[in-house]
C-alpha cells in the first residue's frame, strides 16, 4: 500500500510566538485510510492542516504528498484534494444548488452531478434555499458536498459532523465510508470522538505542537483505559453505582457480597474510549 501523505521532522514556527506550533512531527497515511488527528485546541492540529493543503508556507522538514515534495506543486494540487473546514465556505446569496454548480465550473476535471450529492447528504429539499439561511448542521453538509464535487483522491475534513443531530452525522459518518470504498483517502480532524473511533483506521494525538501517540484506536484503548465491570444496585433507597476492575473480578470480596446482596439492579462492563485515551494523553478532558 502506498503512503499518500508522509510527513518528516515537520517543524512550523510562528515569527512571533516563544515555541514552535509544530515540532518534530514525522507520520505516514497509506492509500484508503481514514487519519484521525486529534488533541486540544492549540495543539498544532490546525496549522499542521495549513501545511499540508498550502494555506501555510513556512516551515521546515520532509512532506511528501501524493507522490510528490509538496513544495512542488502548484494550483493543480486542488483539482485532487478535497478540503472541508468547519467555518463555512459558500456564497450566502446563492442557493444550494447554485453554489455547488458554481464550485464545479472552476474544475477542469469531470465533476459529481450537484443533485446526487444533495440527495445523498440529505439536502435534496433545501437546494432552492439561499445559503445565507441554513442551520449550521446544514451548512456543514454542504461544505462537505463542495469538498466532494471533483471526486478528490485525498480528503482533509475539519469537524465534519460539529452542529450535526445524531442522524445526520451518521449520514456524514456514512459518506466518508463511501469515499473511501471509492479509493479516497481522508485527513480527519475532529473533537467528536465518536466520530473518531466509529471512522478511524488510525488516530494521532497532538498535544503541545508534538505527536503524544499514534495507533489505532483499539490498541490505544486497551494500553490507555482500565477495561471494569460497572455495577448499578440499589442501597438506602437510591441507585448507586460501583466499578470493579476485570482483573480478579472472581475473587473481589466486595463484588460477590454486592451479587449476594440481591441488591443488583444492572451489571455491564466499561472498556476505555477515545475521550478516555484523550484526557489521559492531552492531559484535558473534552
Amino acid at each position: 500500500m502506498n503512503a499518500v501523505i508522509t510527513v518528516e521532522d515537520l517543524e512550523v514556527r510562528y515569527p512571533s510566538a516563544d515555541r514552535p506550533a509544530v515540532s518534530a512531527l514525522s507520520f505516514s497515511i497509506q492509500q484508503g485510510e481514514i487519519f484521525g488527528f486529534l488533541g486540544p485546541n492549540g495543539a498544532g492540529k490546525s496549522t499542521t492542516q495549513r501545511v499540508l493543503t498550502l494555506l501555510l508556507r513556512r516551515w521546515s522538514g520532509r512532506v511528501e504528498v501524493l507522490g510528490r515534495p509538496l513544495a512542488q506543486w502548484g494550483p493543480s494540487y486542488y483539482e485532487r484534494i478535497g478540503v472541508g473546514f468547519e467555518l463555512p465556505a459558500h456564497y450566502g446569496k446563492l442557493t444550494v444548488r447554485e453554489n455547488l454548480e458554481a464550485f464545479a465550473s472552476l474544475y477542469r476535471g469531470h465533476t459529481e452531478e450537484p443533485r446526487v450529492l444533495l440527495e445523498r447528504l440529505g439536502l435534496t429539499e433545501a437546494a432552492d434555499r439561499r445559503a445565507r439561511t441554513l442551520s449550521k448542521g446544514m451548512a456543514m453538509r454542504l461544505n462537505l458536498a463542495r469538498a466532494l464535487l471533483h471526486r478528490p483522491e485525498l480528503l482533509f475534513l475539519d469537524e465534519p459532523t460539529s452542529g450535526l443531530d445524531p442522524l445526520h452525522a451518521e449520514v456524514v459518518r456514512e459518506e466518508i465510508r463511501r469515499q473511501v470504498d471509492g479509493g479516497c483517502t481522508v485527513f480527519l480532524t475532529t473533537h467528536d470522538m465518536h466520530t473518531a473511533e466509529q471512522l478511524c483506521d488510525r488516530v494521532a494525538f497532538m498535544t503541545a505542537g508534538r505527536l503524544a501517540c499514534l495507533d489505532t484506536p483499539r490498541r490505544l484503548q486497551a494500553a490507555f483505559g482500565r477495561r471494569a465491570v460497572t455495577v448499578e444496585h440499589r442501597g438506602s433507597g437510591r441507585l448507586e453505582r460501583t466499578e470493579f476492575p476485570l482483573d480478579g473480578l472472581a475473587d473481589d470480596p466486595a463484588f460477590l457480597a454486592l451479587l449476594r446482596s440481591g441488591a443488583v439492579d444492572t451489571m455491564h462492563t466499561r472498556e476505555a474510549s477515545l475521550d478516555d485515551v484523550f484526557a489521559k494523553v492531552t492531559g484535558t478532558r473534552l
